[in-house]
């Protein structure tokens, strides 16, 4: 029998020097484990993600609309201080929001990456798997 090991991972894409490592490194404090000329491997504790330059990139959110977007969540013990890093390092946070409502319920804030790809914080405080949603 064979056994399946799961592993997340999730692709961003982007335009500019292999989409924005700078900001997943050294912001987000991602490590980069592999670089290629169009792909950068990062990751997260367990979870690996990959930063994909594109020649034509996707701008799915017009405006500041953070519809999609890539969530990283983080403890409630660090949600405000990342928000207030995230803000002295010049980011814009376009939400910052507490949702008791939904499927998705928490502190959670939305920011660009250099690439307008749509980045969110949350600290999440519910299992959306178990909650019907509205």
């Amino acid at each position: 029998s064979s056994r399946r090991r799961h592993t997340r991972l999730l692709t961003v894409t982007g335009s500019s020097d292999v989409c924005s490592s700078d900001l997943y490194t050294e912001i987000m404090g991602f490590k980069k484990v592999r670089r290629n000329p169009h792909m950068v491997f990062m990751r997260s504790g367990k979870d690996l993600f990959v930063l994909t330059k594109s020649e034509k990139p996707v701008d799915p959110n017009p405006g500041d609309d953070n519809a999609i977007h890539t969530a990283f969540l983080v403890d409630g013990t660090e949600y405000k201080t990342s928000l207030d890093f995230l803000k002295s390092k010049g980011i814009k946070i376009i939400q910052d929001e507490e949702r008791r409502k939904g499927t998705f319920h928490g502190y959670s804030a939305y920011f660009h990456d250099p690439d307008r790809n749509v980045l969110e914080i949350i600290h999440l405080q519910n299992d959306p798997l178990s909650d019907t949603g509205e």
